[in-house]
C-alpha cells in the first residue's frame, strides 16, 4: 500500500473555478466545493434546463443535494490520480493545481484510516483518497448489524465501501450532521434522565410487572370469553411494556431504531390510571381473545391432517393434476402447543423450526392452506404456449398494467400472469383459469366466467378488449 504517512499528510487545492464566472464542470462531474459560507463539502454536478448556465444542483445522495446558489467554488476531484506521489514516503504536502500568488486555495490535513479502526461519526461528509489513488467524497453510513460501513455519494444510495478507502478526512458540518448530532446528544440526555426514572403511584399502583395488569385485565376477559388466556392477550401486537421514557416510568409500545438498535418508546396516553389502563388493554385484546376461540379453530380436532386432507381434496376437484408429492417442498403444518395454547403452525419446506400462524377459524385455516397448494400446483405445471394480448396505457390506482399474459400449461388448463408497478415497485399474480370457465358453450359466456376470477375493475383487462381478440379466442380453444 501506499507509504505516504497519511496522519502529516496535507492535501492542498489551488486551482479553483468560480461559479459566478459561469465556469462550471462538466455533467456528472464529482467537485470539492466552497460555499458562499465559507464550508466545504462536495458532490456531482447536474445542470438544469438546457445545461448552458450556472443554474443546477451537486448531487450528494439520495435526497441530498447542494443548489449551485450556494457555491462560491468548485475544484474537480475525478481529475486525479495520486498513486505514484503517494509512494513517495517523504511526501508531506501534495499541491493539487499549480499554487500562484493572490490565488486561495483550500488545505485538508487530519486525514484517519480505517486500519486504525477509525471511523467517521455517523452522517459525516469526508473527504476521501482511495486505494486506487483517486480522489472522491462521501456521507458516512454504518452498516447495520456489522462492522464497516459507506460513504454514500449519489442517488440510489451508490456508495464507496470503507474497504476501499485509504484514508479519510472530514468536511464541514452540514444541517444532516447537525442533526445527527443533536439525535446522539438526545440519546445521552434520555439515558441519563433514565437511570433512576420516577414512578407515578397512581400509574403504577400493581407494581412495575406488566404481567400484572394484563392479569387483571384477564379476569375481566374472561367473564366474556371464558377461554382467555394471557398468550392470547399478548398475540394482539406489539404488546405493551413498562419502560422509562424522559426520566419516568410509562406504559409503552417499544420498536427498534432500524438504524442504531435504539429502543423508540411510544407511551400509552388514554388515561393517567393503573385501573384505566387495565381497562385499555381490555379493549385493546378483545378481538384477538374473540376471535382465539379453540373451539372455533379446533372444531375438527387436533389432528393436523384432517384438515390438510379437506384442504386437498377442495383444491383436487379443479387442479387435477395435483399429487401431494408436489408439496414437499411448499410449507408443511401441523397442531402443537405454544405459550400452553394449542396453535396451527407452519414452516416452508426443509426448515427446522415452526412458527405460529394465526388464523380465527379451522374454515379460515383450511382456506389458506388450499391458496398454498394452489400455488404449488401452479409451479409444478410447466406451461407449453402462451398469448400476451395487445393492450394501451392502463393505470389503475397509481399501478401501471405492465404485462398481461395467457399461459397453457402442460396438462392442458391455462393460466393468466398479471404484472403491474408504479415508478419504485411492482408484482406479479397468477390466476388459475378453472375449468367451470371452459364449460361454457361460447367464447363470450367463458369471459363472463374468467373475469370473475380476474376482474377488469383490478386487473385493467375486460370484456371490451378481451371479446374482439380472435387470437386468444382460438389460443383458448373457441
Amino acid at each position: 500500500m501506499f507509504t505516504v504517512d497519511y496522519k502529516t499528510l496535507t492535501l492542498s487545492f489551488n486551482e479553483f473555478h468560480d461559479v459566478s464566472d459561469k465556469d462550471m464542470p462538466e455533467y456528472g462531474e464529482y467537485c470539492l466545493l466552497e460555499l458562499k459560507n465559507g464550508d466545504y463539502t462536495a458532490g456531482g454536478w447536474l445542470p438544469s434546463g438546457n445545461g448552458h448556465s450556472a443554474a443546477g444542483k451537486f448531487l450528494r445522495g439520495t435526497a441530498d443535494t447542494v443548489d449551485s446558489e450556494e457555491v462560491a467554488r468548485w475544484h474537480s476531484l475525478d481529475r486525479y490520480d495520486l498513486t505514484e506521489i503517494l509512494e513517495d514516503e517523504e511526501i508531506g504536502w501534495i499541491n493539487l493545481g499549480p499554487e500562484e500568488e493572490g490565488i486561495r486555495g483550500a488545505q485538508f490535513d487530519g486525514f484517519k484510516s480505517f486500519a486504525d479502526r477509525k471511523n467517521p461519526k455517523e452522517e459525516q461528509f469526508c473527504l476521501l483518497i482511495m486505494k486506487n489513488g483517486s480522489l472522491a467524497a462521501g456521507r458516512w453510513n454504518k452498516w447495520r448489524g456489522e462492522a464497516g460501513g459507506a460513504f454514500i455519494y449519489s442517488s440510489a444510495l451508490a456508495s464507496h465501501s470503507w474497504d476501499e478507502v485509504w484514508a479519510w478526512t472530514p468536511l464541514s458540518s452540514d444541517e444532516y450532521f447537525a442533526m445527527e448530532v443533536e439525535r446522539e446528544a438526545e440519546k445521552k440526555r434520555e439515558k441519563k434522565l433514565n437511570k433512576n426514572p420516577s414512578v407515578d403511584p397512581e400509574l403504577f399502583k400493581y407494581g412495575l410487572d406488566i404481567n400484572a395488569y394484563y392479569e387483571k385485565a384477564l379476569e375481566k376477559l374472561r367473564g366474556e370469553f371464558y377461554w382467555a388466556t394471557l398468550p392470547m392477550m399478548k398475540k394482539r401486537t406489539p404488546v405493551w411494556q413498562i419502560a422509562p421514557l424522559h426520566g419516568k416510568y410509562v406504559f409503552g409500545q417499544i420498536d427498534k431504531n432500524y438504524y442504531d438498535d435504539s429502543d423508540i418508546v411510544t407511551p400509552w396516553t388514554e388515561g393517567t390510571t393503573a385501573d384505566e389502563f387495565i381497562e385499555f388493554l381490555c379493549s385493546y385484546t378483545h378481538d384477538t381473545v374473540e376471535h382465539s376461540n379453540p373451539e372455533e379453530k379446533f372444531k375438527f380436532g387436533t389432528d393436523i391432517n384432517v384438515y390438510l386432507e379437506k384442504a386437498f381434496e377442495k383444491v383436487k376437484k379443479d387442479y387435477r393434476w395435483l399429487d401431494k408429492k408436489m408439496l414437499a417442498k411448499s410449507w408443511q403444518y401441523d397442531i402443537q402447543k405454544v405459550d400452553g395454547d394449542l396453535e396451527f403452525v407452519r414452516k416452508y419446506g426443509e426448515e427446522a423450526e415452526y412458527s405460529v400462524f394465526d388464523v380465527e377459524s379451522a374454515e379460515r385455516f383450511i382456506e389458506c392452506v388450499e391458496g398454498d397448494y394452489q400455488s404449488a400446483a401452479l409451479a409444478a405445471n410447466k406451461t407449453v404456449a402462451s398469448y400476451e394480448p395487445t393492450f394501451g396505457h392502463i393505470s389503475l390506482y397509481g399501478w401501471n398494467l405492465e404485462s398481461y399474459v395467457f399461459y397453457k400449461l402442460k396438462s392442458g388448463d391455462y393460466k393468466v400472469s398479471v404484472t403491474a408497478g408504479d415508478r419504485v415497485t411492482g408484482g406479479s399474480r397468477d390466476f388459475f383459469i378453472t375449468p367451470y370457465c371452459f364449460e361454457a358453450k361460447t367464447y363470450e359466456e367463458f369471459l363472463d366466467r374468467y373475469l370473475e376470477i380476474v376482474p377488469d375493475y383490478s386487473f385493467g383487462l375486460g370484456k371490451k378488449e378481451l371479446l374482439p381478440d380472435k387470437e386468444l379466442k382460438k389460443f383458448l380453444g373457441y
